[in-house]
């Protein structure tokens, strides 16, 4: 978010190259533009123009494309609170949980770079942009490396969606259920699993919204997810402040239920005056999911180019600084979100920081109205997210100009169903994080950006500084792709024989 993360919610723009612009010509002519002069000699100079709008690419003998130039209309201020929107999602929810295994210092200098890391690539992508004369991701990488180019950035941008979907449905499992206990008191009875409700949720709700051929007015539950972070943010910052560690014999006397009596006895036990130091460099089992959960938190990349083609007066220039102030403003929510989260919990705290309240609070006015404004965010924003994924399948399929109800539908459904089998039987929405983080994230940051930028730049030598740093950013994110996954399959690997050997033991 993506909460949420209106990290998936990318809009598709139809940009063709101009066929039938003149190779001849040495200015760009646009409607109600003042075209700037752009020498054909300048295009395999060192030029970086970076106020210019577009440059046009290819060599003389070859037909020239270019991005067909419309005004924007988004203002700066705006552009950036939809990047906002675009970067927040349901990372946060993970990030303290990476805090508590890897420690203060170190997931500080992660968070670091990562930050600077997608920034980068931020860069990557516009100058790309810029030479390559498309704002949609899949058509870069088109003309960079023909149909297997399209097809990754398909691929990734599809499972990143994916992911993000999957992530607001395990929310709805985990917080769902905490809210109808609050309101019934009902422990075991059948409305209180989280497995049913994720299913009745996606039929009864998500799934006819899924079903619209306009989303409309869905797209404006961004702006409500993140206001319910913020919202998040600043009961984290209150709650450390009032959840003593160890948790005292009052802050269960709160609780509604006796079986949180076992609770309080168990952590008793487990809490010692060391447990509730902070720890400033942590390595262990769970630590190979920080930086899959870092990338996954701030990966934005396939909404960057539409909002670079609506910003208003737009220039590479500007719009790099609207992502600086954007990711800026996301560090900083994402520290505060992760120490204070860290430090109310400590190494008890779980991969979805909200639910990790319930082991305090099981009537907390605060925490319930925390928990219904996100689950009304994730709900209305699952639709949201499904239709760039649907889209995209109708695009590989060749189908996206003629619409069919049976097929549309027919994508729905098996979408729904995938997510949600996904959701039931996966261990824990960490793992979600952690894959989803390590591939198709570390894609959209890394690899890709990188390789269209080597591709497509020609004015650059490869030799050259510029070139030299996108190469070594691209051995960066096969490094981070291959190292996270190995180490995370290795983890599946190893708690899967744990369990097998707890099962034979009993």
């Amino acid at each position: 978010m993506d909460i949420i993360p209106g990290k998936a919610e990318i809009s598709r723009f139809n940009i063709s190259p101009d066929e039938d612009s003149s190779s001849s010509s040495n200015s760009i002519e646009c409607p109600d533009y003042h075209p700037k002069k752009v020498p054909l000699s300048s295009q395999n100079g060192d030029l970086d123009a970076e106020s210019q709008n577009f440059l046009p690419s290819g060599s003389q003998e070859k037909k020239k494309y270019e991005v067909e130039y419309h005004p924007g209309t988004a203002s700066f201020g705006m552009s950036v609170f939809n990047l906002g929107n675009a970067i927040m999602g349901s990372g946060i929810l993970g990030l303290s949980y990476a805090m508590a295994h890897t420690g203060i210092a170190l997931f500080v200098f992660l968070l670091i770079c990562v930050f600077l890391f997608s920034l980068y690539s931020v860069h990557l992508l516009l100058k790309t942009a810029n030479e390559g004369g498309h704002m949609v991701y899949e058509k870069l990488g088109y003309k960079a490396f023909g149909l297997p180019g399209k097809l990754a950035a398909s691929l990734s941008i599809t499972m990143q969606n994916f992911g993000a979907m999957s992530s607001y449905l395990y929310i709805v499992k985990y917080e769902l259920p905490i809210v109808i206990k609050a309101f019934t008191g009902d422990e075991g009875a059948w409305y209180t699993n989280g497995d049913y409700l994720v299913l009745l949720v996606s039929v009864i709700i998500i799934l006819p919204l899924s079903l619209l051929k306009n989303l409309g007015y869905l797209g404006y539950t961004s702006g409500f997810s993140l206001l319910c972070m913020v919202f998040f943010l600043i009961v984290v910052i209150y709650k450390k402040f009032h959840i003593p560690c160890p948790f005292s014999n009052d802050i269960f006397n709160m609780t509604l239920n006796n079986t949180l009596t076992h609770l309080q006895d168990t952590m008793a036990t487990d809490y010692n005056e060391d447990s509730c130091k902070p720890k400033y460099f942590v390595y262990n089992s769970k630590t190979v999911y920080a930086v899959p959960i870092l990338t996954f938190a701030f990966v934005c990349h396939p909404a960057i180019l539409p909002m670079y083609e609506e910003l208003k007066d737009r220039s590479r220039k500007k719009m790099q600084n609207v992502a600086n102030v954007s990711f800026i403003a996301m560090f900083i929510m994402y520290l505060l979100a992760a120490l204070f989260g860290y430090l109310t919990f400590y190494e008890t705290v779980e991969p979805e920081l909200l639910h990790t309240y319930a082991k305090v609070y099981k009537l907390d006015v605060v925490l319930l109205i925390v928990r219904l404004a996100v689950l009304t965010a994730v709900t209305l924003t699952v639709p949201v997210v499904l239709f760039p994924i649907r889209t995209s399948i109708n695009q590989l399929l060749g189908a996206a100009n003629n619409f069919s109800w049976i097929r549309h539908i027919i994508i729905t459904v098996l979408l729904l169903f995938a997510a949600n089998l996904l959701v039931i039987f996966a261990p824990s929405i960490r793992d979600i994080f952690g894959f989803i983080g390590a591939s198709a994230a570390a894609m959209l940051i890394f690899i890709l950006p990188s390789a269209f930028y080597i591709k497509l730049v020609k004015k650059e030598p490869l030799k050259s500084v510029q070139k030299i740093g996108a190469i070594l950013f691209l051995c960066s994110g096969f490094i981070v792709m291959f190292g996270s996954m190995s180490l995370i399959i290795m983890d599946w690997v190893h708690n899967a024989g744990a369990s097998e050997s707890q099962g034979d033991g009993h």
